[in-house]
Protein backbone atom coordinates (compact mmCIF):
# COMPACT_ATOMS: atom_id res chain seq x y z
CA UNK A 1 0.00 0.00 0.00
CA UNK A 2 1.07 3.21 -0.90
CA UNK A 3 2.14 5.89 1.54
CA UNK A 4 4.54 7.86 2.82
CA UNK A 5 7.31 6.37 5.22
CA UNK A 6 7.72 6.41 8.78
CA UNK A 7 6.67 4.98 12.44
CA UNK A 8 3.45 2.55 13.02
CA UNK A 9 0.77 4.93 14.35
CA UNK A 10 -0.27 4.46 18.06
CA UNK A 11 -2.56 1.71 18.71
CA UNK A 12 -6.28 2.99 18.30
CA UNK A 13 -5.29 5.82 16.04
CA UNK A 14 -8.09 6.05 13.39
CA UNK A 15 -6.75 5.40 9.73
CA UNK A 16 -8.94 6.24 6.23
CA UNK A 17 -7.48 5.11 2.76
CA UNK A 18 -7.10 8.95 1.12
CA UNK A 19 -7.42 9.17 -3.25
CA UNK A 20 -7.37 12.47 -4.66
CA UNK A 21 -9.80 14.43 -2.14
CA UNK A 22 -11.92 15.70 -4.51
CA UNK A 23 -14.48 15.35 -1.27
CA UNK A 24 -15.59 18.86 -0.64
CA UNK A 25 -16.07 17.99 3.11
CA UNK A 26 -14.10 16.04 5.81
CA UNK A 27 -15.20 12.56 4.66
CA UNK A 28 -11.92 12.18 3.30
CA UNK A 29 -9.88 13.47 6.40
CA UNK A 30 -8.66 12.31 9.45
CA UNK A 31 -7.60 14.73 11.78
CA UNK A 32 -5.15 13.30 14.43
CA UNK A 33 -5.50 9.93 12.73
CA UNK A 34 -3.67 8.55 9.60
CA UNK A 35 -4.16 8.36 6.39
CA UNK A 36 -3.24 5.72 3.99
CA UNK A 37 -2.08 7.22 0.51
CA UNK A 38 -3.76 5.39 -2.18
CA UNK A 39 -2.39 6.97 -5.51
CA UNK A 40 0.54 4.80 -5.60
CA UNK A 41 -2.05 2.26 -6.38
CA UNK A 42 -1.81 3.27 -10.00
CA UNK A 43 -1.49 0.05 -12.44
CA UNK A 44 -3.83 -1.14 -15.02
CA UNK A 45 -3.95 -4.67 -14.47
CA UNK A 46 -5.52 -6.19 -17.55
CA UNK A 47 -8.20 -4.88 -19.63
CA UNK A 48 -10.60 -7.01 -22.32
CA UNK A 49 -11.08 -4.39 -25.54
CA UNK A 50 -13.74 -7.16 -26.61
CA UNK A 51 -16.26 -7.25 -23.64
CA UNK A 52 -15.15 -3.73 -21.79
CA UNK A 53 -13.96 -5.07 -18.47
CA UNK A 54 -11.35 -3.68 -16.86
CA UNK A 55 -9.44 -4.24 -13.74
CA UNK A 56 -7.20 -1.78 -12.61
CA UNK A 57 -5.66 -0.84 -8.44
CA UNK A 58 -7.72 1.82 -6.24
CA UNK A 59 -5.48 4.68 -7.28
CA UNK A 60 -6.06 4.99 -10.50
CA UNK A 61 -8.06 8.41 -11.77
CA UNK A 62 -11.24 8.09 -13.85
CA UNK A 63 -8.95 10.34 -16.32
CA UNK A 64 -6.62 7.59 -16.90
CA UNK A 65 -9.34 4.76 -16.85
CA UNK A 66 -10.89 7.22 -19.91
CA UNK A 67 -7.23 7.63 -21.90
CA UNK A 68 -6.75 3.93 -21.80
CA UNK A 69 -10.31 2.63 -22.81
CA UNK A 70 -12.19 5.59 -24.84
CA UNK A 71 -9.42 5.37 -28.04
CA UNK A 72 -10.72 1.68 -27.69
CA UNK A 73 -14.44 2.37 -28.09
CA UNK A 74 -15.18 2.02 -24.03
CA UNK A 75 -16.30 5.20 -21.96
CA UNK A 76 -17.49 4.84 -18.20
CA UNK A 77 -20.79 3.66 -17.32
CA UNK A 78 -20.95 6.52 -14.64
CA UNK A 79 -18.80 9.18 -14.20
CA UNK A 80 -19.49 12.53 -11.48
CA UNK A 81 -18.64 15.87 -12.33
CA UNK A 82 -14.37 15.30 -12.08
CA UNK A 83 -12.72 12.93 -13.96
CA UNK A 84 -9.62 13.55 -11.19
CA UNK A 85 -11.14 11.53 -8.40
CA UNK A 86 -10.08 7.52 -7.79
CA UNK A 87 -11.86 4.37 -8.78
CA UNK A 88 -11.41 3.64 -4.50
CA UNK A 89 -12.60 7.18 -4.02
CA UNK A 90 -15.97 6.75 -6.86
CA UNK A 91 -16.78 3.45 -5.08
CA UNK A 92 -16.44 4.59 -1.27
CA UNK A 93 -18.50 7.44 -2.28
CA UNK A 94 -21.28 5.53 -5.28
CA UNK A 95 -20.78 8.54 -6.92
CA UNK A 96 -23.48 9.59 -9.56
CA UNK A 97 -23.50 11.01 -12.86
CA UNK A 98 -25.74 12.83 -15.04
CA UNK A 99 -26.98 9.48 -16.27
CA UNK A 100 -28.45 8.02 -12.74
CA UNK A 101 -32.56 7.45 -14.86
CA UNK A 102 -30.64 5.06 -17.00
CA UNK A 103 -27.59 3.47 -15.66
CA UNK A 104 -27.51 4.00 -11.66
CA UNK A 105 -24.11 4.63 -9.85
CA UNK A 106 -21.16 4.22 -10.32
CA UNK A 107 -21.39 0.65 -7.92
CA UNK A 108 -23.98 -0.81 -10.13
CA UNK A 109 -20.86 -1.03 -12.48
CA UNK A 110 -18.59 -2.41 -10.44
CA UNK A 111 -18.01 -6.20 -10.48
CA UNK A 112 -16.06 -6.77 -7.87
CA UNK A 113 -12.78 -5.12 -5.33
CA UNK A 114 -10.40 -6.62 -3.19
CA UNK A 115 -10.99 -5.24 0.55
CA UNK A 116 -7.82 -4.74 2.69
CA UNK A 117 -8.68 -5.11 6.64
CA UNK A 118 -6.54 -3.71 9.57
CA UNK A 119 -6.01 -7.63 10.82
CA UNK A 120 -4.24 -7.77 7.41
CA UNK A 121 -6.95 -9.94 5.31
CA UNK A 122 -7.97 -9.52 2.02
CA UNK A 123 -11.41 -10.56 1.13
CA UNK A 124 -12.75 -9.79 -2.99
CA UNK A 125 -16.19 -8.53 -2.69
CA UNK A 126 -18.69 -9.06 -5.37
CA UNK A 127 -22.34 -8.15 -5.59
CA UNK A 128 -24.78 -10.24 -3.96
CA UNK A 129 -22.28 -10.05 -0.23
CA UNK A 130 -22.78 -8.28 2.35
CA UNK A 131 -19.45 -6.27 2.78
CA UNK A 132 -19.94 -5.09 -1.08
CA UNK A 133 -22.95 -3.53 -0.24
CA UNK A 134 -21.95 -1.63 2.71
CA UNK A 135 -18.55 -0.79 1.10
CA UNK A 136 -20.37 0.59 -1.86
CA UNK A 137 -20.94 4.39 -0.72
CA UNK A 138 -19.73 3.54 3.19
CA UNK A 139 -17.29 6.16 2.95
CA UNK A 140 -13.66 4.11 3.21
CA UNK A 141 -14.60 2.93 6.62
CA UNK A 142 -14.75 -0.96 6.07
CA UNK A 143 -11.43 -0.85 5.26
CA UNK A 144 -8.97 -0.28 2.02
CA UNK A 145 -9.77 -1.23 -1.63
CA UNK A 146 -6.59 -2.09 -3.25
CA UNK A 147 -8.38 -3.06 -6.78
CA UNK A 148 -10.94 -3.74 -8.33
CA UNK A 149 -12.90 -4.76 -11.99
CA UNK A 150 -15.43 -2.52 -13.31
CA UNK A 151 -17.62 -2.78 -16.43
CA UNK A 152 -17.29 0.08 -19.23
CA UNK A 153 -19.90 0.93 -21.81
CA UNK A 154 -19.39 0.54 -25.26
CA UNK A 155 -19.07 4.58 -27.43
CA UNK A 156 -18.91 5.12 -30.90
CA UNK A 157 -16.12 7.98 -30.01
CA UNK A 158 -15.05 11.20 -28.01
CA UNK A 159 -18.29 13.55 -28.95
CA UNK A 160 -21.48 14.49 -27.12
CA UNK A 161 -24.93 15.25 -29.07
CA UNK A 162 -26.08 17.74 -26.84
CA UNK A 163 -29.42 19.86 -26.45
CA UNK A 164 -29.62 23.01 -24.65
CA UNK A 165 -33.33 24.06 -23.66
CA UNK A 166 -34.02 27.28 -21.87
CA UNK A 167 -36.88 26.83 -19.30
CA UNK A 168 -38.52 29.53 -17.15
CA UNK A 169 -39.51 27.59 -14.13
CA UNK A 170 -39.59 24.56 -11.81
CA UNK A 171 -42.54 22.93 -13.61
CA UNK A 172 -41.11 22.96 -16.80
CA UNK A 173 -38.18 21.50 -15.54
CA UNK A 174 -39.44 18.31 -14.35
CA UNK A 175 -41.94 18.20 -17.70
CA UNK A 176 -38.91 18.14 -19.89
CA UNK A 177 -36.99 15.91 -17.31
CA UNK A 178 -39.79 13.63 -17.56
CA UNK A 179 -39.92 14.13 -21.11
CA UNK A 180 -35.91 13.38 -21.81
CA UNK A 181 -35.20 10.04 -19.61
CA UNK A 182 -36.67 7.83 -22.45
CA UNK A 183 -34.60 9.82 -25.34
CA UNK A 184 -31.51 10.97 -23.59
CA UNK A 185 -28.93 9.03 -21.51
CA UNK A 186 -27.56 12.33 -19.93
CA UNK A 187 -29.75 14.84 -18.20
CA UNK A 188 -29.11 17.89 -16.09
CA UNK A 189 -29.92 21.51 -15.04
CA UNK A 190 -28.62 24.53 -14.15
CA UNK A 191 -30.68 26.70 -12.49
CA UNK A 192 -30.75 30.70 -11.43
CA UNK A 193 -30.78 30.48 -7.59
CA UNK A 194 -31.21 34.23 -7.39
CA UNK A 195 -34.72 34.64 -9.81
CA UNK A 196 -37.65 35.40 -7.91
CA UNK A 197 -41.39 35.48 -8.22
CA UNK A 198 -42.35 34.16 -11.83
CA UNK A 199 -38.96 33.22 -13.18
CA UNK A 200 -38.11 31.32 -9.81
CA UNK A 201 -36.58 28.07 -10.99
CA UNK A 202 -35.54 28.97 -14.36
CA UNK A 203 -32.61 27.78 -16.10
CA UNK A 204 -30.82 25.77 -18.73
CA UNK A 205 -31.84 22.08 -19.03
CA UNK A 206 -28.87 19.72 -20.70
CA UNK A 207 -29.70 16.83 -22.19
CA UNK A 208 -27.51 14.35 -24.46
CA UNK A 209 -26.19 11.15 -25.62
CA UNK A 210 -23.08 9.39 -27.03
CA UNK A 211 -22.66 10.98 -30.59
CA UNK A 212 -23.31 8.51 -33.25
CA UNK A 213 -19.68 7.17 -35.81
CA UNK A 214 -18.61 9.61 -37.62
CA UNK A 215 -20.07 12.92 -35.45
CA UNK A 216 -16.60 15.28 -34.99
CA UNK A 217 -16.18 18.74 -33.39
CA UNK A 218 -13.73 21.23 -31.70
CA UNK A 219 -11.67 19.68 -29.54
CA UNK A 220 -11.27 21.53 -25.98
CA UNK A 221 -8.18 23.86 -25.42
CA UNK A 222 -5.11 23.49 -22.77
CA UNK A 223 -7.85 24.75 -20.24
CA UNK A 224 -7.60 28.45 -18.16
CA UNK A 225 -6.35 28.50 -14.42
CA UNK A 226 -6.94 30.21 -10.98
CA UNK A 227 -3.35 31.78 -10.65
CA UNK A 228 -3.63 33.01 -7.30
CA UNK A 229 -6.10 32.91 -4.51
CA UNK A 230 -7.77 36.45 -4.49
CA UNK A 231 -7.77 38.17 -0.71
CA UNK A 232 -11.71 38.23 -0.91
CA UNK A 233 -14.31 35.53 -2.49
CA UNK A 234 -14.92 36.35 -6.13
CA UNK A 235 -18.55 34.95 -5.93
CA UNK A 236 -19.63 37.92 -3.71
CA UNK A 237 -23.24 39.76 -3.58
CA UNK A 238 -22.15 41.72 -6.37
CA UNK A 239 -20.72 39.34 -8.88
CA UNK A 240 -23.40 36.71 -8.66
CA UNK A 241 -26.20 38.33 -9.58
CA UNK A 242 -25.32 39.66 -12.20
CA UNK A 243 -23.22 36.62 -13.60
CA UNK A 244 -26.56 34.47 -13.33
CA UNK A 245 -28.89 37.16 -15.43
CA UNK A 246 -25.94 36.68 -18.04
CA UNK A 247 -25.86 33.41 -17.56
CA UNK A 248 -29.34 32.72 -18.00
CA UNK A 249 -29.64 34.95 -21.16
CA UNK A 250 -26.37 33.96 -22.93
CA UNK A 251 -28.61 31.70 -24.71
CA UNK A 252 -30.98 33.73 -26.82
CA UNK A 253 -33.13 31.00 -28.60
CA UNK A 254 -35.02 28.27 -26.50
CA UNK A 255 -33.31 25.48 -28.19
CA UNK A 256 -29.28 24.81 -29.39
CA UNK A 257 -28.18 21.72 -30.47
CA UNK A 258 -24.43 20.93 -31.30
CA UNK A 259 -21.65 18.39 -31.79
CA UNK A 260 -19.35 18.94 -28.48
CA UNK A 261 -16.34 16.60 -26.87
CA UNK A 262 -17.15 14.90 -24.21
CA UNK A 263 -14.64 17.02 -21.60
CA UNK A 264 -16.50 20.43 -21.23
CA UNK A 265 -19.54 18.27 -21.00
CA UNK A 266 -18.81 16.48 -17.87
CA UNK A 267 -16.16 17.63 -16.35
CA UNK A 268 -16.90 22.08 -16.98
CA UNK A 269 -14.85 22.33 -13.64
CA UNK A 270 -12.02 20.34 -14.83
CA UNK A 271 -10.90 22.63 -17.58
CA UNK A 272 -10.18 25.59 -15.02
CA UNK A 273 -7.27 24.69 -12.74
CA UNK A 274 -7.35 25.13 -9.03
CA UNK A 275 -11.05 26.74 -9.58
CA UNK A 276 -11.64 26.66 -6.27
CA UNK A 277 -9.35 29.54 -5.54
CA UNK A 278 -12.02 31.78 -6.60
CA UNK A 279 -14.04 31.27 -3.41
CA UNK A 280 -10.76 32.95 -1.47
CA UNK A 281 -9.33 32.16 1.29
CA UNK A 282 -12.27 30.79 3.23
CA UNK A 283 -13.44 28.56 0.39
CA UNK A 284 -16.70 27.40 0.09
CA UNK A 285 -19.57 24.95 0.87
CA UNK A 286 -21.55 22.80 -1.03
CA UNK A 287 -25.16 21.43 -0.03
CA UNK A 288 -26.21 18.74 -1.70
CA UNK A 289 -29.94 17.21 -0.95
CA UNK A 290 -32.48 14.46 -2.51
CA UNK A 291 -35.76 14.91 -1.78
CA UNK A 292 -38.18 12.00 -2.27
CA UNK A 293 -40.14 12.24 -5.26
CA UNK A 294 -44.00 13.35 -4.01
CA UNK A 295 -42.20 15.61 -2.43
CA UNK A 296 -39.13 17.14 -4.35
CA UNK A 297 -41.36 20.02 -5.93
CA UNK A 298 -42.59 22.23 -3.22
CA UNK A 299 -39.17 21.41 -1.49
CA UNK A 300 -37.02 22.44 -4.37
CA UNK A 301 -39.17 25.51 -4.67
CA UNK A 302 -38.93 26.11 -1.14
CA UNK A 303 -35.16 25.90 -1.65
CA UNK A 304 -34.60 28.53 -4.15
CA UNK A 305 -37.44 30.64 -2.32
CA UNK A 306 -35.31 30.37 0.86
CA UNK A 307 -31.87 31.42 -1.26
CA UNK A 308 -33.52 33.93 -3.19
CA UNK A 309 -34.44 35.84 0.02
CA UNK A 310 -31.05 35.68 1.64
CA UNK A 311 -28.99 36.90 -1.15
CA UNK A 312 -26.24 34.25 -0.73
CA UNK A 313 -26.63 32.97 -4.02
CA UNK A 314 -25.01 29.71 -5.85
CA UNK A 315 -23.68 30.42 -9.83
CA UNK A 316 -23.07 26.32 -9.83
CA UNK A 317 -26.66 25.27 -8.79
CA UNK A 318 -27.10 21.89 -10.36
CA UNK A 319 -30.49 20.25 -10.46
CA UNK A 320 -31.22 16.89 -11.92
CA UNK A 321 -33.93 13.95 -11.21
CA UNK A 322 -32.54 10.65 -10.43
CA UNK A 323 -34.02 7.23 -11.91
CA UNK A 324 -35.84 4.80 -9.82
CA UNK A 325 -32.61 1.94 -9.72
CA UNK A 326 -32.12 0.60 -6.33
CA UNK A 327 -29.07 2.01 -4.75
CA UNK A 328 -26.55 -0.96 -4.74
CA UNK A 329 -24.84 0.22 -1.58
CA UNK A 330 -26.76 0.43 2.03
CA UNK A 331 -25.06 4.10 2.54
CA UNK A 332 -25.52 5.31 -0.95
CA UNK A 333 -26.26 8.78 -1.71
CA UNK A 334 -28.06 8.42 -4.77
CA UNK A 335 -31.99 7.33 -4.46
CA UNK A 336 -35.08 8.06 -6.24
CA UNK A 337 -36.21 12.06 -6.19
CA UNK A 338 -34.28 14.87 -7.39
CA UNK A 339 -30.50 16.02 -6.03
CA UNK A 340 -30.19 19.70 -5.92
CA UNK A 341 -26.70 20.58 -5.40
CA UNK A 342 -25.18 24.04 -4.79
CA UNK A 343 -21.79 25.77 -4.02
CA UNK A 344 -21.85 28.75 -1.84
CA UNK A 345 -18.43 30.58 -0.40
CA UNK A 346 -17.69 30.51 2.85
CA UNK A 347 -19.04 34.03 5.38
CA UNK A 348 -18.98 32.32 8.55
CA UNK A 349 -22.34 33.02 10.57
CA UNK A 350 -24.56 34.02 7.54
CA UNK A 351 -24.16 30.94 5.19
CA UNK A 352 -24.22 28.49 8.11
CA UNK A 353 -27.25 30.07 9.52
CA UNK A 354 -28.71 29.56 5.69
CA UNK A 355 -28.04 26.28 5.13
CA UNK A 356 -29.51 25.47 8.68
CA UNK A 357 -32.74 26.26 7.04
CA UNK A 358 -32.19 24.14 4.08
CA UNK A 359 -31.68 21.33 6.04
CA UNK A 360 -35.00 22.42 7.68
CA UNK A 361 -36.57 22.52 4.43
CA UNK A 362 -34.92 19.06 3.11
CA UNK A 363 -35.41 17.43 6.54
CA UNK A 364 -39.29 17.98 6.53
CA UNK A 365 -39.64 16.78 3.07
CA UNK A 366 -37.72 13.39 4.20
CA UNK A 367 -34.68 14.10 1.96
CA UNK A 368 -30.97 13.67 2.77
CA UNK A 369 -27.77 15.17 2.16
CA UNK A 370 -24.77 13.76 0.49
CA UNK A 371 -21.59 12.93 2.69
CA UNK A 372 -19.34 13.08 -0.01
CA UNK A 373 -19.87 16.97 -0.44
CA UNK A 374 -20.43 18.28 3.41
CA UNK A 375 -18.67 19.85 6.06
CA UNK A 376 -21.21 20.35 8.66
CA UNK A 377 -24.41 18.43 8.77
CA UNK A 378 -25.88 17.61 12.57
CA UNK A 379 -25.49 13.97 13.32
CA UNK A 380 -29.43 14.08 13.25
CA UNK A 381 -29.94 14.77 9.94
CA UNK A 382 -27.10 12.71 9.07
CA UNK A 383 -28.86 9.21 10.75
CA UNK A 384 -32.46 10.45 9.03
CA UNK A 385 -31.28 10.03 5.98
CA UNK A 386 -29.66 6.89 6.24
CA UNK A 387 -32.21 4.63 6.51
CA UNK A 388 -29.49 1.76 5.60
CA UNK A 389 -27.10 2.39 8.68
CA UNK A 390 -28.23 -0.23 11.15
CA UNK A 391 -27.21 -2.53 8.52
CA UNK A 392 -23.68 -1.23 7.49
CA UNK A 393 -22.61 -0.57 11.48
CA UNK A 394 -21.49 -3.82 11.59
CA UNK A 395 -19.12 -4.11 8.74
CA UNK A 396 -16.97 -0.91 9.94
CA UNK A 397 -13.30 -2.46 10.39
CA UNK A 398 -12.56 -1.05 13.77
CA UNK A 399 -9.31 0.95 12.91
CA UNK A 400 -10.95 2.78 10.47
CA UNK A 401 -12.40 6.46 10.83
CA UNK A 402 -12.73 10.14 9.95
CA UNK A 403 -13.10 13.38 10.37
CA UNK A 404 -16.90 13.45 9.17
CA UNK A 405 -17.72 10.01 10.78
CA UNK A 406 -16.40 11.47 14.21
CA UNK A 407 -18.37 14.69 13.87
CA UNK A 408 -22.01 12.58 12.64
CA UNK A 409 -21.58 9.67 15.19
CA UNK A 410 -19.08 9.97 18.14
Amino acid sequence: MAGRRGPLPPAGTPLLAYGQGRSYGDSCLNSDGRLLLMRGLDRFLRFDADTGVLACEAGVTLGEVLALALPRGWFLAVTPGTRLATVGGAIANDVHGKNHHRNGSFGDHVRGFELLRSDGSRQWLAPGDARFAATVGGLGLTGAITWAELQLQRVSGPWMQVQSLKFDGLDEFFALSTESAESHEYTVAWVDCLAKGAALGRGHFLRANHAAPGASGQAPGAGLAMPLTPPLSLVNRLTLRPFNTLYYHRQRARRREGVQHYAPYFYPLDGIHDWNRMYGPAGFLQHQCVLPPAQAREAVRALLGEIARSGQGSFLAVLKEFGDRPAPGLMSFARPGTTLALDFPNTGAPVFALLDRLDAIVAEAGGALYPAKDARMSPAMFRAGQPGLPAFLPHIDPAFSSSFWRRVME
